[in-house]
């Protein structure tokens, strides 16, 4: 026997259908996060790019307030805040809507120090650019709080953080030479990423003096630091080589506007 169903029934079943479909295709999630970059646009609306514990990179629109009622406010998200959000997660989205945010752990002293805030600033922007598309990197999300701690915490000059910081970055992006092949008088290809002990036949690479620089950078650590002396230009020559190390191996890397800035501290 045929089965008829009216048009009326059909738009009926529809219409829970598509329900059904919203509720699923969309639910509340909520992690910890640190934000990367905040753009402002429109009538006090934000997109923020932020790095989560659980869920890599992921950007979020909101609308801020500037009153004192206001629930969500423009300084939550300051680049390298470390916040709790719950968003309304859509899986084929590449904007998720926030729903709420607050401060984790607050920096009592990158706000408010004349050479930690704008190493922050770079900090924040070579972060951006290095791990946008990034999935789920829980080691790599613990590594950026660490170091944001770390400089919050310290009371002393740390004018070798952003190097330390920079080369160990590159352990949990995938391209960290191997020192266990260096031997003295190497040269270090930029391209392949390893030491050699003949020029290489293309110019992106270190004679043998800059590449005992970088093996010593990476043998130091935030703790350690402070016992390999650096001067201002070698500081500098040495951040030029590792932006350009950024540059050959993550895709659309490019110059840093934060830069200029920071290679005027500790002069």
């Amino acid at each position: 026997m045929a089965f008829f169903v009216s048009h009326q029934t059909f738009l009926q079943f529809f219409f829970i259908f598509v329900e059904f479909r919203l509720i699923f295709a969309c639910m509340l999630m909520k992690f910890e996060a640190i934000v990367l970059r905040n753009t402002i646009f429109g009538d006090q609306k934000m997109i923020v790019d932020l790095f989560s514990d659980t869920m890599g990179s992921v950007s979020v629109v909101t609308r801020f307030s500037s009153s004192a009622k206001g629930k969500i406010k423009k300084q939550l998200f300051v680049p390298l805040s470390i916040i709790e959000v719950e968003v309304d997660y859509r899986e084929n989205s590449n904007l998720q809507k926030l729903k709420n945010a607050s401060i984790v752990i607050p920096y009592t002293d990158i706000p408010f120090d004349s050479y930690k805030l704008p190493m922050s600033f770079f900090i924040s922007e070579v972060t951006y650019f290095a791990v946008r598309g990034e999935n789920e990197n829980k080691a790599l999300f613990d590594f950026i709080i660490h170091s944001m701690e770390w400089l919050d915490a310290v009371n002393e000059p740390c004018p070798n953080f952003h190097l330390v910081y920079m080369m160990g970055l590159v352990t949990y992006l995938g391209f960290m030479p191997n020192l266990n092949n260096y031997k003295e008088g190497d040269c270090f290809d930029l391209r392949n990423a390893c030491f050699e002990s003949k020029i290489c036949g293309h110019s992106d690479f270190l004679d043998a003096t800059q590449a005992a620089k970088i093996v010593l950078l990476a043998r130091m650590n935030y703790s350690t630091m402070k016992l390999f002396k650096m001067s201002h230009n070698d500081r500098n020559k040495i951040v030029d080589v590792l932006v350009d190390f950024y540059s050959l191996h993550i895709p659309g890397f490019p110059e840093l506007k934060s830069l200029d800035v920071l290679k005027q501290l500790f002069s």
